[in-house]
């Protein structure tokens, strides 16, 4: 059996399969590695501040509100568009209470998302579209749902993704990031949900990639010691 027939054979398909996808994860790395985490993330496109609370405003107690707003687990009093409100949680669900009469505000109307979104956009972009959103696309596909998104018209396509339970920013997602998720599917060889590092074809991947290194270590061996032999 000529072995280093063979495994020059076998190391060059293994290189022509793998190489693609060698080439794929040295794109992606690159890209990962020029852009910064925090322009990805969108921290440049939308601050959010928690406004000071205002002491002497008049507000209902926390008897006062059981008595209203019975059976919440838990609440947190906040500023939302410039008004005192207790958010309160109760079976993994989250509502708005006006902090003074008790009424309940969600789910927040389009307006007011709009000055959410308006309020903690750092850009000069104005809004170009504003969805009410029951079936979550796949750059927003683990926020729940329903949800509204707000898009604005600038160079990066921002869109803001805002709960309207609660008003909290959701998600911010702009063509940067979408660049970013498009390479990392290839990068982890997860086209489904994007996100199993440790799914079966990256390991795949990995072990044939592994076999083409120790191929080519091996051939590079047995070169010197024949050339040692001569």
């Amino acid at each position: 059996m000529n072995l280093p027939f063979w495994v020059r054979r076998a190391h060059k398909w293994i290189g022509l399969v793998i190489g693609v996808q060698a080439l794929l994860w040295m794109l992606s790395g690159v890209y990962m590695t020029v852009i910064s985490l925090d322009v990805i993330h969108g921290d440049h496109l939308a601050h959010v501040f928690d406004a000071p609370l205002n002491r002497s405003g008049e507000r209902l107690d926390i008897d006062q509100l059981a008595k209203l707003r019975p059976g919440f687990e838990s609440f947190k009093l906040k500023n939302f568009l410039g008004k005192e409100v207790y958010e309160l949680r109760a079976d993994g669900k989250a509502s708005l209470v006006d902090a003074r009469t008790g009424e309940l505000l969600n789910p927040l109307p389009r307006e007011q998302i709009v000055a959410r979104a308006k309020d903690i956009y750092q850009g000069e972009a104005e809004i170009r579209e504003v969805t009410w959103i029951t079936k979550a696309p796949q750059e927003v596909a683990k926020r729940p749902v329903p949800m509204w998104a707000v898009r604005f018209n600038d160079r990066a396509n921002s869109t803001l993704y805002f709960s309207p339970d609660t008003g909290d920013l959701l998600a911010r997602r702009h063509d940067l990031w979408r660049w970013f998720d498009f390479l990392w599917m290839f990068h982890i060889m997860d086209y489904d949900t994007r996100d199993d590092v440790n799914n079966g074809l990256l390991r795949v991947a990995a072990g044939v990639g592994l076999l083409f290194a120790l191929s080519g270590a091996w051939l590079v061996f047995y070169s010197f010691r024949r050339r040692a032999q001569a």
